[in-house]
């Protein structure tokens, strides 16, 4: 099949999803709002290989910062290339260009197999899926070789403005990872702080996070993982992404995949008119 951007369709929601732009959500449109944030018209000194392209990208095998780029598995230690150095930054994926495996009008199934740096064999798959209010994501990571540990989560730039008020973001989680000097959890969590964030929350019942732009719409993502980044620190854009751990989570709190156990998240978007 092409690897050209895929249209979604329901009711009056249209997704767009670009197999060839590393298996990313590039557009979600409601009754003509567009809620994600378009790569394109992007200052040249705001790009950058982790988020110039917007939308909302796939995070795998990993989440946010690995640590100086090495994580140990066993006796083995890997270096993965420092694309936000001194760190390596969400995963390999969102640089590939995806197969679609299936598609009809409001669901796509896209898979990626995964290749050099990452050092072992494995298969992404995704599944996009709409409804007339609401957009489910989900992912798998599967093996037939070697096991490895990993993570899955989601990097959605939701726009801070659609043309009324600003968004406001409502959660209530049990903890806040301590954020150290080089934006990587310490190890301590802490009672929740007030924005601005670039940090990551633990959410043992699930994550549960609402975007409301006043008078327009709200959004609530949820998922069943329990942990989740939020990133508000630029201006015209809010960011939060559910994820199966915290960042540096390959050494920290490892996942680990194997031929008889994939490893499984998903998500779902959903909005109310106001």
């Amino acid at each position: 099949m092409s690897n050209e951007d895929i249209t979604l369709t329901a009711g009056d929601a249209e997704v767009t999803v670009q197999p060839g732009n590393g298996g990313r959500v590039g557009g979600l449109r409601v009754g003509g709002l567009e809620l994600l944030r378009q790569g394109m018209g992007v200052p040249p000194g705001e790009r950058s290989r982790a988020w110039g392209r917007f939308g909302c990208f796939p995070m795998v095998p990993w989440c946010g910062r690995i640590r100086d780029g090495r994580f140990r598995d066993g006796g083995t230690v890997h270096q993965m290339p420092l694309n936000a150095a001194p760190n390596a930054i969400h995963g390999t994926v969102r640089d590939g260009v995806w197969k679609v495996a299936r598609r009809t009008a409001d669901e796509v199934v896209l898979t990626y197999d995964l290749v050099e740096p990452w050092p072992y064999a494995g298969r992404v798959t995704q599944v996009v899926t709409l409804a007339e209010d609401a957009l489910t994501l989900a992912m798998a990571v599967e093996t037939y070789d070697s096991s490895f540990p990993a993570q899955i989560g989601w990097h959605p730039w939701f726009n801070r403005n659609l043309g009324g008020e600003d968004v406001r973001v409502a959660f209530e989680p049990a903890w806040q990872e301590e954020r150290g000097e080089d934006h990587l959890p310490t190890g301590n969590r802490i009672e929740p702080k007030p924005g601005p964030w670039d940090d990551c929350f633990g959410m043992p019942g699930g994550v549960d996070v609402t975007l409301t732009w006043p008078g327009q719409l709200a959004v609530q993502v949820t998922s069943p993982e329990e942990w989740v980044v939020v990133y508000d620190e630029q201006e015209a854009a809010v960011c939060v992404e559910p994820q199966t751990g915290p960042p540096d989570g390959l050494n920290t709190l490892p996942r680990l995949v194997t031929p008889l156990e994939p490893l499984e998240a998903h998500t779902a978007w959903r909005w109310t008119r106001l």
